[in-house]
């Protein structure tokens, strides 16, 4: 927890005297509870918190005994009674707050430790719908509210993530007391956690005509800078759960975009593979039989853009492989797992950046904003089949040409647009990427195959969008390639598949654009 203490007002610390506890995570709260009661805070709670609490020797009075009222409604009503959220709320230094808080016979409450109802698990897990509707949480979440609003004079904990930091605050502190920045902080948690809970539940209702966009990421992380030392940037998600950095040094926010670049491209291959990538766009990728032959290969597509470039692997980086791979400079590599002496060999550069790839579970949305806005829409998940392509061209595809068009055709979906890629045998041999035309884009990866000495001959052509005329593969069938791969679409698609037919070509439609912006 990082809170300014810059400015501490003089009557800012607040002892705590009475703490409501109401909670169904409990690991970790009984140090907190020991604390409190070394302090002699009293506690109030419900249910089976107080049944947890009491079970420790700690004196426990119900909330139902200070409200008068037992829980109701199959347990809808609990804790939303004047006395609960007037003990809360009361302002110590109004007077008139005093008197009647005094008048009805209203305890001031402290402290607030609180969660809410599992809600998004509930949703996750396929539940019907009368159970996702009971685990909107109604006392929770109107507790969280009352003693963040009044963080003047009560602190919050919203959730276990919190636990320790109050933990920190009380011992540090000395006396059960907290000051008002730390009661300000919890708050502001305290506000993230229910302004998360309020947009997971309206999300749940927008489903089917969406109204309004509600996104909350819990935690955020600053970045040394943005794309550029001049901006500033911050990411908003959790790093850890899918990857585990192992060595060097931190990671950057043009890392992080290359590193989602890579994840996505990488999940499209079951077979052993090997993909270099620059500025979010694959320089080199190969699937051979070994880690080691896939990166041979992959470095051979491009091994001047490799320079500095993010790596992976679907596959355990073991000694062969990391001893060719250290031979280059890179940013950063990743891979599900590294034997011991792949680990000894690539952690000879201090700021190489290693990930162990924990999870392949990306967001299925993407948002980006724009102008005055926000756009959203579902990742392209989409990964051709061989059963899909539709021959257009009198030439069928053999079984190899199958392979490495439908190879080429991941590579094409994963580039910027306008994007034109060259294969053969599982190996990137050039493209073209990020052109205003198609045709430039096609001159680019011809001229960049060539630069390496590759022969085209036998090559295939995948483009990420149809072909609005014939010359695309007039200019591919010059240089050697024998086989397209593309959507169609075109109102001159007929240009395309005649030119084919005279000149012994074979081309298969997918029927799927995969623009890249």
């Amino acid at each position: 927890m990082q809170i300014s203490y810059l400015f501490i007002p003089m009557n800012s610390s607040k002892k705590i005297k009475t703490a409501l506890i109401s909670v169904f995570h409990k690991d970790g709260l009984d140090k907190i509870l020991k604390l409190l009661s070394n302090n002699g805070v009293t506690f109030l709670s419900t249910g089976g918190t107080q049944s947890f609490i009491t079970s420790l020797g700690y004196e426990c009075a119900s909330v139902e005994n200070l409200t008068g009222y037992p829980s109701i409604l199959g347990g809808r009503v609990k804790t939303l009674h004047p006395k609960v959220f007037g003990g809360i709320l009361n302002r110590r230094d109004n007077a008139t707050d005093k008197e009647e808080i005094a008048k009805f016979e209203i305890p001031e409450i402290d402290l607030i430790i609180v969660d809410l109802y599992p809600f998004e698990e509930t949703v996750a897990s396929g539940a019907s719908s009368a159970d996702i509707i009971e685990k909107i949480d109604i006392g929770g979440i109107s507790l969280i509210r009352a003693a963040a609003k009044n963080f003047n004079d009560v602190i919050i904990v919203a959730s276990k993530a919190q636990y320790q930091p109050l933990y920190d605050c009380l011992e540090e502190n000395g006396n059960c007391s907290t000051t008002i920045e730390q009661r300000r902080w919890f708050a502001k948690e305290a506000f993230a956690v229910s302004s998360a809970y309020d947009s997971a539940i309206f999300s749940y209702f927008d489903q089917e005509q969406p109204s309004a966009l509600r996104i909350a990421v819990s935690q955020a992380k600053q970045m040394r800078y943005g794309e550029n030392p001049h901006q500033k940037g911050t990411f908003y998600g959790d790093f850890e759960s899918m990857f585990e950095q192992i060595h060097g040094k931190e990671i950057s926010y043009n890392n992080l975009l290359d590193i989602d670049a890579a994840v996505n491209l990488i999940a499209d291959f079951n077979e052993t593979t090997f993909a270099i990538l620059k500025h979010n766009n694959a320089c080199g990728l190969a699937s051979r039989s070994t880690v080691v032959e896939a990166w041979k290969a992959a470095l051979e597509g491009d091994p001047v853009s490799a320079y500095g470039g993010v790596l992976i692997t679907n596959k355990e980086i073991d000694e062969c492989a990391a001893t060719e791979i250290n031979k280059i400079f890179f940013e950063v590599v990743i891979a599900p797992s590294y034997s011991a002496q792949a680990l000894e060999i690539l952690e000879q550069k201090k700021n190489r950046i290693i990930l162990i790839q924990k999870s392949n579970k990306v967001n299925p949305t993407q948002v980006r904003t724009i102008l005055n806005g926000v756009l959203k829409q579902d990742r392209d998940l989409h990964i051709e089949k061989p059963e899909e392509l539709k021959q257009v061209t009198t030439n069928a595809i053999n079984p190899e040409q199958i392979e490495d068009l439908l190879f080429a055709n991941k590579i094409v979906k994963h580039s910027k647009s306008n994007a034109i890629v060259l294969a053969k045998n599982k190996q990137l041999i050039a493209s073209g990427i990020g052109q205003t035309s198609r045709v430039d884009a096609l001159r680019q990866a011809i001229e960049k195959a060539h630069s390496f000495k590759f022969d085209l001959n036998g090559a295939v052509m995948a483009s990420d969008a149809y072909f609005p005329f014939g010359d695309c593969v007039e200019i591919a069938h010059n240089a050697g390639v024998n086989a397209v791969i593309q959507p169609g679409g075109s109102v001159r698609d007929n240009e395309s598949i005649d030119y084919c037919n005279a000149n012994d070509m074979a081309m298969v439609f997918t029927g799927i654009r995969h623009f890249k912006h």
